[in-house]
């Protein structure tokens, strides 16, 4: 499985995500800067966690300008397996490649935990090590996970089954209690339409293997080799 990094100024998880990419698939991803404008043929593109051009304006905003992201937008309208983590999450809704937007968290601070999460979808490319309704746990590390969308758009997600984790308690209750940033529905991660695109705020390749403490986030990459 072959799989690109895209890293813009200010990426600070874009070498975590590459070690879990290439303990899991054995092969090292393609580090992609953000000012080209081509992108290998690859099997998967990442747009890792950070703080893309300092977090200045809406974070991810000038990230979506980037010249690369032509292609990444190109590539994953067409069908290309895209993963976008935190800060590559508030770069797939502003170029409008998942809906919603992603903003300050309620509490108006910067956190850095562990948080619970109910896996809400295993028929996709991302999810499917995990069972439906199992509770994992993961780390967040963000300012601006807020998500938020209207009315009719959160109907469409829940209708098309479109939310891949929802933030719960460690019992799995979806309450204000387990929701750490005020996303709407307790939302932490969606897939658009055709399932090929996903963003979510916790960092599954921080608890990718067992020395960081579990491995929860690790059968995310696995689902993607066993699916491509």
């Amino acid at each position: 499985m072959k799989s690109a990094v895209i890293v813009f100024p200010g990426s600070n998880c874009d070498r975590d995500v590459a070690v879990a990419l290439q303990q899991v698939t054995g092969t090292a991803p393609e580090m992609v800067w953000h000012g080209g404008n081509e992108l290998p043929k690859v099997d998967l593109i990442v747009l890792p966690g950070g703080f893309s051009y300092g977090d200045y304006l809406r974070s991810g905003a000038m990230a979506s300008h980037s010249p690369v992201m032509r292609e990444v937008v190109k590539r994953a309208t067409g069908g290309t397996p895209t993963l976008g983590i935190c800060n590559g999450f508030q770069v797939l809704t502003e170029t409008g490649l998942l809906p919603g937007v992603l903003m300050r968290n309620a509490g108006l601070k910067f956190l850095c935990k562990d948080v619970w999460l109910r896996v809400e979808n295993t028929d996709s490319l991302f999810t499917g090590r995990y069972r439906k309704g199992e509770i994992i746990r993961v780390p967040v590390a963000h300012g601006e996970g807020n998500y938020f969308a209207d009315d009719a758009t959160l109907k469409e997600l829940e209708d098309n089954a479109q939310v891949a984790f929802r933030y719960v308690t460690r019992d799995g209750t979806v309450s204000d209690e387990g929701n750490p940033n005020g996303s709407r529905n307790n939302i932490a991660g969606i897939f658009n339409r055709r399932r090929n695109v996903l963003g979510m705020m916790p960092h599954p390749e921080r608890l990718a293997e067992a020395a960081l403490g579990g491995i929860d986030g690790r059968r995310l990459f696995e689902s993607l080799v066993d699916a491509l």
